[in-house]
């Protein structure tokens, strides 16, 4: 038995391994637990969770069961989206942007009922340790963290399972055996990884995707969709205004319907070790193709450049976890100042896994006419590139003339 904590919040999903810790909590520190299960989007419902916990001991009124939904996506997905975000290129980051969320209400239970820990159900090879710690720390400095995969001695799936044998924690049956995935889903993804996917050369079996068709099942014909935007952000789909939660929901029906946003990756973890990942974010990816269309003719040139520049570093720090750090806050405020002409609307043409920009109007249209036209004009003179091109080629021309060429 451990001493010095008095009560812990624990983020708390309802299955089997925040199930095992809640019982591991109770007996190796023997303090209160409160559980805390974020309803993000995830698809599941999140009762069964409430009374699974009471079954454990908890008190009903240490059980917090939270709609996040709309903050998730007003004030984390969109300000990610507005920076065009990729990991490595490619990922959306839908596991590394909802742990601030989850880490910053955990701080706000803690600071309600007087907790004096949190603790968590990620393991210590992973990435999620260090997101939700560093959210701990960054809001309240002096708590305890508990990270049981860190402490205790339970390291295999057959151990889980026996301990919660021991203690009559109920065990889904497909738990029983090894499950092929371990998934992560909120309502801008859905992870796979682990066991049939560790082997980076086998294809992952369709069967196991659950929000987009396999996009040679998507329909035969393409679908358009037009996206209204404001400042930055999504507000309409085909001419509907709605919530963020709502616009999302949305935009993962018409992604997933076309086969839209499946990703088999390998990535590169925080704590130093390559693995290999598969995702499906079909709305997200909608929004990210429209949003950088829309910003193709609202924003200038070396705006957009500058973007595309610090982007790569915002995914970073993102994907590392420090969401609540100065630097991000800095980067961010620079990214929205170059939003703010971002409005109009964007209409992507959806086939069969793709999603293309096919038209784009905005009020405040840096696209001119009268400049691009191949037709006569009169407000841009040719000639002015002679110049133009001749200063710029300055440099290259005594370079080659100081080598003696």
């Amino acid at each position: 038995m451990k001493q010095g904590v008095k009560k812990v919040v624990l983020a708390y999903s309802g299955g089997l391994d925040t199930s095992v810790i809640l019982k591991w909590l109770q007996e190796t520190y023997r303090c209160e637990v409160v559980t805390f299960t974020a309803d993000l989007g995830q698809g599941e419902e999140l009762e069964p969770a409430r009374a699974k916990a009471q079954m454990l001991g908890i008190k009903p009124e240490n059980i917090f069961i939270d709609d996040l939904r709309e903050e998730f996506v007003r004030d984390f997905v969109f300000p990610m989206f507005r920076a065009n975000t990729l990991y490595e290129g490619t990922y959306l980051l839908g596991t590394s942007i909802a742990r601030p969320l989850i880490a910053k209400r955990q701080v706000e239970i803690a600071n309600q009922v007087g907790a004096d820990a949190v603790s968590h159900g990620a393991t210590g090879k992973g990435n999620d340790q260090v997101r939700f710690e560093l959210g701990y720390y960054a809001l309240k400095p002096d708590v305890t963290v508990i990270a049981p995969w860190r402490e205790w001695d339970l390291n295999s799936r057959t151990a889980l399972l026996e301990f919660a044998e021991k203690h009559q924690i109920p065990i889904a049956k497909d738990k029983r055996g090894e499950a092929p995935y371990s998934t992560d889903a909120n309502l801008l993804h859905i992870s796979y990884e682990g066991k049939a996917l560790e082997d980076p050369w086998v294809e992952p079996d369709e069967d196991m995707f659950t929000r987009s068709v396999a996009p040679e099942k998507a329909p035969d014909e393409a679908e358009y969709v037009e996206i209204e935007f404001e400042k930055g952000d999504a507000v309409a789909v085909n001419g509907q205004r709605l919530s963020p939660a709502a616009l999302l929901t949305e935009l993962n029906r018409l992604g997933g319907k076309h086969g839209i946003g499946r990703l088999d990756l390998v990535e590169n973890r925080f704590v130093g070790m390559k693995s290999r990942g598969v995702y499906e974010t079909p709305g997200g990816t909608l929004l990210n193709v429209a949003h950088r269309g829309m910003e193709s003719i609202t924003l200038d040139r070396e705006s957009m450049h500058l973007k595309d520049e610090v982007m790569p570093r915002y995914a970073k720090l993102i994907y590392n976890g420090f969401w609540f750090s100065p630097e991000r806050e800095a980067l961010q405020a620079l990214i929205d100042k170059t939003q703010e002409r971002v409005n109009g609307m964007v209409r992507l043409k959806l086939f069969k896994g793709s999603a293309r920009v096919v038209g784009r109007k905005s009020p405040n249209s840096l696209y001119r006419l009268d400049y691009v036209t191949f037709e006569a004009d009169s407000v841009y003179n040719q000639k002015d590139a002679e110049g133009f091109i001749k200063l710029n080629a300055l440099r290259l021309r005594l370079g080659t003339i100081a080598k003696g060429m």
